[in-house]
C-alpha cells in the first residue's frame, strides 16, 4: 500500500525566506519533505509540500501551532491536511443560478453513492438556496447585489467546513490566485465546450458562431489560467441543424452533470493523476472510466490509408533505394 503523506500548504506574498523559515521549522521536528511545488502568480506565492510526519517528534496540534504561529510571522496562511483525521472528504459546492449540476450532486450523494459529503453550498446569488434547503446543506451567500463575490468570507468559509475539495456547479466567477493556489489540484470545475476550443463566456453561443458539426462539455482541475486547467473527461454531441443556444444548452447540460459528477469519482478515489498537464489514469487496467470518447468508436474508426504504409508507395521507395 503506497504510503500518505501529510500534505502542507503556504499561500501569501511573495518574500524572500519563506521557503527557508518552513523547511527549517519542518527538519527541526523530524519532519522529512518528499516533494515541494511553488509558484508565483500575480504576486501571491503558493508551496505545497508532501511531508513525512511519521517520525516528527512533536504532536499533529503542536506542528499546527508552531505553523501558525510562523505563518503570522511572515505574514502567510498555512494550511495543515493530515491523511488519517477523517475517513469521509467534504465537499463545498459553489454555485451562481444553474441547478442541474448541483441538483445531479445532491441526486448521488442522497442515494449513498458520492463517496464524500457535501458540507456547504456556496453561491454569489441565493437563487439556489431552496434546493440547498431541501437536502439540508447550509447554504452561504457571498455576492454583493451584482453577484460580485467576497473571496475573503469564501476562504473563511471553505476554512470553517474543512473543505478537501470545491466543485465548481456552473460557478460563473473567476476565482482570483488567492483561492486558487490554497486548493491546487483540488478545485473541479464543469465548462460548456470541448475545451481547449471555447473558452471563457457563452461557450454553445461560440460554437454556434464558429459552424461546429461536434459540441461537447468539459470538466478540468481550476488553475489560474481560465479554463485551461487540466482535462479529466469530456463528453461530445452532434449539434442538430438551425440550432439556437438553447437547444445545445438543452442538449448539454445533462452531459455537463454526467462529465462532472465522473470527475469528482475519479479525483475522490484517487484514479486520476496529472503529468505534464495532462491527466492519466493511475491504474487504467483496473479502471472502466471515460475520460474521452466511447472505446466503441475507435471500432468505428478506418484504419487506413496510413501516410508511407500504401504499397504503390512502398514499392516506389523502395524502388528508388
Amino acid at each position: 500500500m503506497a504510503r500518505e503523506f501529510t500534505e502542507i500548504i503556504v499561500v501569501g506574498e511573495d518574500e524572500t525566506g519563506l521557503i527557508a523559515n518552513v523547511t527549517s521549522l519542518l527538519f527541526e521536528r523530524g519532519i522529512n519533505i518528499e516533494d515541494l511545488d511553488q509558484a508565483v502568480r500575480e504576486g501571491v506565492f503558493r508551496m505545497t509540500m508532501r511531508v513525512d510526519t511519521d517520525e516528527m517528534v512533536c504532536t499533529k496540534a503542536k506542528l499546527r501551532e508552531d505553523l501558525a504561529e510562523l505563518g503570522d510571522e511572515l505574514g502567510v496562511d498555512v494550511q495543515v491536511r493530515f491523511p488519517s483525521e477523517r475517513d469521509t472528504q467534504q465537499i463545498a459546492v459553489l454555485v451562481t443560478k444553474e441547478s442541474h449540476c448541483l441538483e445531479a450532486i445532491f441526486e448521488k450523494w442522497a442515494s449513498g453513492n458520492l463517496g464524500a459529503d457535501v458540507s456547504v453550498v456556496i453561491g454569489n446569488h441565493s437563487d439556489l438556496e431552496p434546493l440547498a434547503e431541501k437536502y439540508e446543506v447550509p447554504f452561504h451567500d457571498i455576492g454583493d447585489e451584482k453577484g460580485t463575490p467576497d473571496e475573503g468570507e469564501l476562504l473563511d468559509i471553505l476554512d470553517d467546513y474543512d473543505t478537501d475539495l470545491i466543485v465548481l456547479a456552473r460557478y460563473m466567477r473567476i476565482l482570483s490566485p488567492d483561492v486558487v493556489f490554497r486548493y491546487e489540484s483540488r478545485i473541479i470545475n464543469v465548462h460548456p465546450s470541448l475545451l481547449p476550443s471555447f473558452p471563457g463566456a457563452e461557450a454553445y453561443l461560440q460554437a454556434l458562431e464558429e459552424g461546429v458539426r461536434i459540441a461537447g462539455v468539459t470538466a478540468h482541475y481550476v488553475t489560474t489560467d481560465l479554463d485551461q486547467g487540466p482535462i479529466i473527461t469530456q463528453r461530445a454531441f452532434n449539434v442538430p441543424p438551425d440550432s439556437e443556444v438553447e437547444d445545445l444548452r438543452r442538449i448539454g447540460q445533462p452531459l455537463e452533470a454526467e462529465a462532472l459528477l465522473e470527475a469528482i469519482d475519479l479525483h475522490l478515489n484517487d484514479e486520476v493523476t496529472v503529468h505534464r498537464g495532462r491527466t492519466q489514469l493511475r491504474n487504467p487496467e483496473e479502471s472502466d472510466a471515460q475520460l474521452g470518447a466511447p472505446s466503441e468508436l475507435d471500432e468505428l474508426n478506418p484504419d487506413r490509408p496510413i501516410d508511407g504504409l500504401g504499397e504503390y508507395v512502398a514499392e516506389s521507395q523502395e524502388a528508388d533505394d
